[in-house]
């Protein structure tokens, strides 16, 4: 699981090299049509970089989540968006973690290989939103099967998926002890379900192309062996992927930040006034300098986060703290590359306004600003809860 620097590079320059097929026209035209990136797709899933946390044994690359964020990272920073297919990097995790033996041996491979899709992730709902514990999703336990009804709001990649991760109430609000229990986790044949006219997806249409949707359960039937783990102890289950998947996010947004970093340096550098490039006028030098050394920074965390979970140890408030800083890194630099660039920023030819479309997600999802810094309110620093 331990990558070495050589590694690292190897693994970044060919992701650079696969994402130099897919220049900003590729994107522009799909941002134009909101479609998805099946092309792209296609060609990380052959790579093998979408099966790069699997076990060798599954079909994968077994290599580790620090492995992992240098992909994502360079995906980004070389201009591309891996939005459309990164959870088929870590949502398998909670098969790795807590499935059978026989359910790795069913799913894994097929993961690994792209032969399963499994992008989709059902957790939030209208009206519970970052509130997990709220959630209304039933799954009704019916011989030996499940009957799931609800409704998921957020799930993205819904249509582009074969599979879901569930997220449901199996035991009633009122019956639990604690109130982290009563919820499970299900591998959702979603493929079956339309089929079967039990399932519904509608998209919705965002400010940038993420392929997002609300998805009605109304009487889907899931088979008691997709259950992943012990019934209602799905909630922790959860958390433990959640910790890989924010690490994974911020590393996402530090190639946003390297790219518009990079973006604005050589444009301030190349563009002249008043005989001048106006990158020697320090109100627009110091701009993407304070954006780079935020980068730097949250590039730190995000190392220390994926370098404790790859070593098994606990890595919440790392990897919530790594995914805040990172965010708000990407995000200065996106500010400080239109304000560099002024009107060309909102050309489309330039592919700065996507970009800036893109990256301002990350400081409202996965999680937002504001829970993080509940969370480490609340569990680093012991404040009282404000829920």
């Amino acid at each position: 699981m331990s990558t070495t620097e050589d590694e690292l590079t190897a693994i970044r320059d060919s992701v650079a090299a696969l994402c130099a097929r897919f220049p900003g026209e590729y994107w522009r035209e799909l941002d134009r049509e909101r479609a998805y990136p099946t092309a792209f797709v296609r060609a990380m899933t052959e790579e093998g970089f979408l099966g790069a946390l699997i076990p060798e044994e599954y079909g994968g690359s077994g290599l580790g989540l620090r492995a992992a964020t240098a992909i994502l990272q360079e995906v980004h920073k070389s201009g591309c968006n891996a939005g459309a297919c990164h959870a088929q990097m870590y949502t398998m995790g909670t098969i790795l973690k807590h499935g059978t033996a026989e359910q790795k041996d069913r799913w894994l491979p097929g993961i690994a290989s792209g032969a399963i899709r499994l992008q989709a992730f059902g957790v939030t709902e209208p009206t519970s939103g970052s509130e997990t514990l709220a959630l209304s999703t039933t799954a009704v336990r019916d011989g030996d099967r499940y009957v799931v009804n609800g409704q998921k709001i957020w799930t993205s990649r819904a249509e582009h998926s074969d599979f879901m991760i569930l997220l449901a109430r199996t035991t009633p609000k009122d019956q639990v002890a604690k109130k982290g229990d009563g919820l499970s986790v299900f591998m959702l044949d979603m493929s079956a379900a339309l089929k079967a006219g039990t399932l519904t997806i509608r998209p919705i249409r965002t400010m940038m192309n993420h392929s997002t949707t609300e998805v009605f359960f109304d009487g889907v039937e899931v088979s008691a062996d997709n259950l992943i783990g012990e019934e209602g102890k799905g909630f922790k289950y959860i958390l433990d992927g959640m910790n890989a998947e924010r690490t994974l996010i911020a590393a996402e947004c530090l190639g946003d930040a390297q790219w518009f970093i990079d973006k604005a340096s050589k444009y301030v550098t190349d563009r002249k006034v008043f005989g001048r490039p106006i990158g020697a006028n320090q109100g627009v030098q110091f701009p993407i300098a304070r954006a780079y050394a935020q980068y730097r920074a949250a590039a730190l965390m995000v190392e220390r986060a994926a370098e404790r979970f790859d070593a098994g140890l606990t890595a919440g408030e790392e990897a919530n703290i790594a995914k805040m800083l990172a965010s708000e890194a990407s995000w200065a630099a996106a500010e400080a590359c239109v304000q560099a660039h002024g009107g060309f920023a909102f050309a489309e030819e330039f592919d700065i306004e996507r970009k800036f479309r893109e990256t301002r997600l990350y400081q409202v999802a996965p999680i937002s600003t504001n829970l993080v810094l509940a969370f480490l309110a609340q569990n680093a620093l012991g404040m009282p809860r404000s829920y």
